[in-house]
């Protein structure tokens, strides 16, 4: 039987690039969309970047116009989270009570923020950030206090820093390890984030504990108290695999996929932050939260449900803009999965490359404050070509020219 009825379940991005493949790639039949928040599909990244700045309007934030779904006969189900999921009848249940049944159904349910267990975690005074309101709200606060404590020393937890900075907020931000990003970059470029923080007078607190949220502040663990008119809790996300849990499908940091993005379903895919897929280039499954992945998986999650041959082999890639710091990261190193870290350019003044090498070989690569050299990147490490730690430092070498070679 043609599959005719196509569900899709997170109307995020890749909720939404996932609908717009599918009629790309000439499917006419049913498509319905599924989401919990009361908007139609939005990004993300200028939640901590330029929403929450003012540099970005609202209008900027969604995916598509506001009459592209109804051009497109993509039906809109807002407001409404998948609570249920029963394989053999096909069918998703929603909070509504109803139920959409469905031919090929894809997950795309994203990530939420991780709650820290501790006492305070959900006071008043207390931010998280993932959605519109969560940033509305953030704006409204960093519009509004002289200090802001900020957990965690991550991507959001630095972007919501800087931003703050830049509205006159004085930030401390609060973290565990013993430098910012370090699980993701390692010691040897995690060193500039720390360096770019405190030289923007941000009291970066590291190696702490965090042991309450109070009424005026953080208390750490050793007794000290750090004030605070206001608090962001940024420690990492979870992917949304409780529907995936529910109805048996095979999960491990989020929905087990193949490089076709299929489950162990074979009516069901996923895709975005929630799948943690198998990559054939780096032979091994990678979750990546970031917004690239949701921008281009849906592609092949669509025809896989089509039932064309289709393999996700981009590498990852994320961004981020920090005060004058932007940066581009592309490839895949896990922690203290590398050999060294080759510099080119001027470190000091932040624009540089950094190259993660094992042994010969590019495992990534991050640009920053120097652009255009992604693509060049991406063919070192996906050729393998060997290259020596002098040639990957000399500025006078052109990366192309090297991986000619």
């Amino acid at each position: 039987m043609i599959p005719r009825r196509f569900v899709i379940v997170g109307a995020g991005l890749a909720g939404a690039k996932a609908a717009e493949a599918l009629r790309e790639q000439g499917f006419d039949g049913r498509i319905t969309l599924v989401g919990a928040e009361p908007h139609r599909p939005y990004e993300r990244p200028p939640l901590s970047k330029g929403y929450l700045m003012g540099t970005t309007d609202r209008a900027g934030l969604f995916v598509h116009p506001e009459g592209w779904y109804a051009e497109h006969d993509v039906e809109l189900r807002l407001g409404v989270a998948a609570t249920g999921l029963d394989r053999g009848a096909q069918r998703v249940e929603l909070t509504d009570g109803s139920a959409v049944g469905y031919d090929k159904l894809l997950l795309a349910t994203g990530a939420r923020p991780r709650t820290p267990p501790i006492p305070g975690a959900h006071a008043p005074h207390v931010r998280y950030l993932r959605t519109i309101e969560d940033c509305e709200s953030l704006k409204e606060v960093l519009g509004s206090v002289s200090r802001l404590a900020v957990i965690g020393a991550g991507w959001i937890g630095l972007e919501v820093t800087a931003a703050a900075r830049q509205a006159g907020v004085a930030v401390t931000v609060l973290e565990a390890a013993e430098l910012p990003l370090l699980r993701v970059l390692g010691p040897e470029v995690a060193r500039v984030f720390a360096g770019l923080h405190r030289d923007h007078g941000v009291d970066l607190r590291l190696g702490v504990v965090v042991s309450e949220i109070t009424p005026s502040g953080v208390r750490l663990g050793g007794g000290e108290e750090i004030p605070a008119d206001a608090v962001l809790v940024g420690v990492g996300a979870e992917p949304e695999v409780r529907l995936a849990v529910r109805a048996g499908l095979p999960v491990d940091n989020g929905i087990l996929v193949d490089a076709a993005l299929r489950t162990g379903d074979p009516d069901i895919v996923a895709a975005g932050d929630v799948a943690n897929a198998h990559h054939p280039l780096l032979g091994r499954r990678v979750r990546v939260e970031h917004w690239a992945n949701a921008l281009k998986q849906p592609r092949v999650a669509a025809a896989t449900m089509l039932g064309r041959e289709a393999a996700y082999e981009e590498l990852p890639y994320f961004y981020t803009d920090q005060f004058d710091l932007g940066m581009e990261y592309v490839g895949h190193v896990e922690p203290g999965g590398y050999d060294q870290v080759v510099f080119r350019g001027d470190v000091a003044a932040r624009e540089f490359i950094a190259f993660w090498l094992s042994g010969d070989r590019v495992l990534a690569g991050m640009n920053v404050n120097i652009w255009d050299v992604v693509e060049p990147i991406k063919a070192l490490i996906r050729t393998g070509t060997p290259v020596t730690p002098q040639a990957l430092a000399d500025p006078g070498l052109p990366l192309d020219k090297l991986v000619a070679s």
